[in-house]
């Protein structure tokens, strides 16, 4: 039996966040895991173009968002599990840390 295409990608099992492998619209999804090759489902709350990441779990206002296993943002603003993470609601790390 093949395998179905993944509607989006996380890169550790850990990771906050997934990125979508299309456009994706509202509902459930089903994901893999590229490290551990682990399934994983996901409910969106806002379409998502493909390439943006999306939250796997809720983060409050000032919690680190983890992709590829570390630190790449910090949430600016409290973000749901299933809502679109980007400029809007996410701060870059690398850029919160120049300013430190």
């Amino acid at each position: 039996m093949a395998k179905r295409v993944p509607d989006f990608l996380l890169h550790h099992d850990g990771d906050s966040v997934a990125v979508a492998n299309d456009d994706l619209q509202p509902g459930e999804l089903y994901g893999l895991s590229v490290k551990e090759q682990s399934e994983h489902k996901a409910v969106l709350n806002h379409a998502i173009p493909l390439g943006h990441k999306f939250a796997l779990k809720d983060h409050a206002e000032g919690e680190a968002i983890i992709k590829y296993g570390i630190q790449v943002g910090i949430a600016s603003a409290p973000i749901k599990r299933g809502d679109y993470v980007h400029t809007h609601n996410m701060r870059s790390y690398r850029w919160q840390a120049s300013r430190a």
